[in-house]
């Protein structure tokens, strides 16, 4: 387990003059009403929806993962588990409960990040439901961190995706959000502060909402994996 950040006041961080610490958050906590309920659990390539998105959060340049689980907590839970005791990585993830998830995005955001060690200088925010990030996106997020800038989002076609990686100074103003935008809002107001990073296809975009979209993300992986 991870060692949770004492309740205290997060100091300003620093210019990162080494490697930076980092962690991934998998916001795994809504109910999937659009979809038909369980949408996280839906079958994938053999798997769950979920592993995905774990995939991707382990395969990041990460110490840790923190997978905030709401609806079907402990089911949800258990495929974290699951998928990183395959991997030999239990020790990696933490899971973290979110009571109020019905209360948006903003809810499993800020619990993750409340738990999170108190050293680290930025988190990744990867959405449980989106399965098509592509491979090399969180390094290039990571190396776009520097003093001059926040936080960093991929782009496709000018539009800003997931996963976002947002550094430690912001914390303190997650910690006061509400709804269901998660950081979109904070992350717009940085200006240039904000690193837009050019993603090679539109998997940053795309999230799965109904089965209509999970055949449809189905059907681009099978393409991206190539025959066999």
């Amino acid at each position: 387990m991870n060692v949770k950040r004492p309740d205290e006041q997060r100091p300003p961080t620093p210019a990162i003059c080494r490697e930076p610490r980092l962690e991934a958050i998998v916001l795994a906590a809504g109910a999937g009403a659009r979809f038909g309920g369980a949408k996280l659990l839906a079958p994938w390539r053999g798997g769950v929806l979920l592993d995905a998105a774990l995939a991707s959060a382990f395969a990041a340049p990460v110490r840790g993962i923190t997978l905030a689980v709401g609806a079907e907590a402990e089911r949800v839970a258990a495929v974290g588990e699951a998928f990183a005791a395959r991997r030999g990585e239990r020790n990696r993830l933490t899971i973290v409960s979110t009571p109020d998830w019905a209360l948006g995005m903003s809810a499993p955001l800020k619990r993750a990040v409340a738990g999170l060690a108190f050293d680290v200088d930025a988190a990744f925010v990867f959405l449980g439901d989106m399965p098509l990030i592509p491979l090399g996106v969180p390094t290039a997020l990571a190396e776009a961190l520097t003093a001059d800038v926040d936080a960093a989002v991929p782009t496709f076609d000018g539009a800003a995706g997931h996963p976002a990686l947002i550094g430690a100074m912001l914390f303190p103003a997650i910690a006061n959000l509400e709804g269901d935008r998660g950081a979109r809002r904070l992350l717009e107001a940085l200006g240039p502060r904000l690193a837009r990073v050019a993603a090679p296809d539109g998997g940053v975009l795309f999230d799965v909402g109904s089965r209509h979209a999970l055949a449809e993300a189905e059907g681009r992986a099978a393409e991206m994996s190539g025959p066999g």
